[in-house]
């Protein structure tokens, strides 16, 4: 099973849950040059990592944070893939039966709105099944 790990800092520790801050940097912060150009970010995230064994963890403490690449793949396809497609397809269908350009992209807009608030209503859903495992450094 292929995985993708995110080096973090343990913030807060309780029985059912880990709370870490995941530094997410973009490709070039490694650059040499990264702090000049301007154009490398980091990002910090909060994830909460459900275990059984949260006493084995202390605030400060560096830790692996792993999601199965498989899930990551699927987060791209809900967030970007998917949304991309009925924007297209709304637009076309639109444009096809006639409605003038304006209208045809605010109903693509609209479409992906309303595409957007439906993960918003099934959040709990997906959050489940996102499910992160945490592991100490060596």
């Amino acid at each position: 099973m292929e995985t993708v790990s995110h080096s973090g800092k343990v913030l807060s520790a309780d029985p059912q849950f880990i709370e870490v801050e995941i530094l997410s940097e973009s490709a070039c912060s490694a650059c040499h040059a990264a702090g000049l150009c301007g154009l490398s970010e980091a990002v910090a995230k909060k994830v909460t990592v459900p275990t059984p064994v949260s006493e084995f963890y202390e605030p400060g403490e560096e830790v692996w944070v792993d999601l199965r690449a498989s899930m990551g793949h699927k987060a791209v396809w809900i967030a970007y893939a998917i949304p991309l497609v009925v924007l297209v397809a709304v637009l076309m269908i639109l444009l096809r039966f006639g409605a003038g350009e304006l209208v045809a992209g605010l109903g693509g807009i609209a479409a992906v709105a309303v595409y957007y608030f439906g993960i918003w209503l099934f959040r709990d859903r997906l959050r489940d099944q996102y499910v992160f495992t945490i592991r100490k450094k060596n």
